[in-house]
């Protein structure tokens, strides 16, 4: 159903909420976008969203926080919906707002929350498949690790394992260190890729180390 944008008026309360979301910049569980100029980077980032922490995205928001609004916010959000319904799996809910700024022009609130099924992936059109997770203000792409955390840490359950001499080595490493890559895991101890990514996983999810991703590759540190 096409919404009645000409009706609506600018209320004082949502502006004021809106300036304030802005005034405090992107960031984890905030992202601008000027307009869905390209949707399938929206879904990026709605997904980014779904498999961290959720979060908001604001359409007609610049990167340094002016607000230019978009003329026809109902075709913003029926592209987005289109594009999440295309490429989201599984299916990503949002929920939308529109704020008036005046009489023509808006901001679209899209509200997504951290997914029950994650992690959630973008599929292409070829098939192929990649999921996004949120790190500061940046959505980036989810290593093997880092996607099992997501979806084991859903299920709430005792870590168990054996602290053996691999560990031991990890957390020397780990005291001269402020952190740690699966590669340079790899060549402090003789296990296989498989082996230490296995480690490195119980670990994090036994709450001993966290996992920040990195384009070069995920950081493991100490918590």
């Amino acid at each position: 159903m096409k919404l009645q944008t000409e009706a609506l008026l600018p209320r004082a309360a949502d502006l004021t909420l809106l300036r304030k979301q802005v005034a405090g910049g992107e960031g984890l569980q905030m992202e601008f976008k000027r307009k869905v100029a390209y949707p399938d980077k929206v879904v990026r980032e709605l997904i980014a969203f779904a498999n961290t922490l959720g979060g908001v995205l604001l359409i007609g928001v610049d990167d340094d926080g002016t607000l230019p609004g978009v003329r026809y916010p109902e075709e913003e959000i029926i592209d987005v919906k289109r594009a999440l319904q295309k490429h989201a799996q599984p299916r990503v809910g949002i929920k939308s707002e529109v704020l008036a700024l005046n009489k023509k022009k808006f901001v679209v609130r899209l509200v997504v929350a951290p997914h029950p099924q994650r992690p959630v992936f973008f599929v292409h059109p070829d098939g192929k498949k990649e999921c996004y997770v949120r790190h500061n203000d940046q959505s980036m792409k989810a290593s093997y690790e880092m996607r099992e955390i997501i979806r084991q840490s859903k299920w709430k359950k005792d870590i168990q394992f054996t602290f053996g001499e691999a560990e031991s080595k990890l957390f020397s490493y780990l005291q001269a260190h402020s952190s740690i890559t699966l590669s340079q895991f790899r060549a402090a101890v003789p296990l296989s890729r498989n082996e230490a990514s296995a480690k490195l996983i119980k670990l994090v999810l036994a709450n001993l180390l966290r996992i920040t991703p990195s384009d070069k590759g995920d950081l493991y540190s100490r918590v």
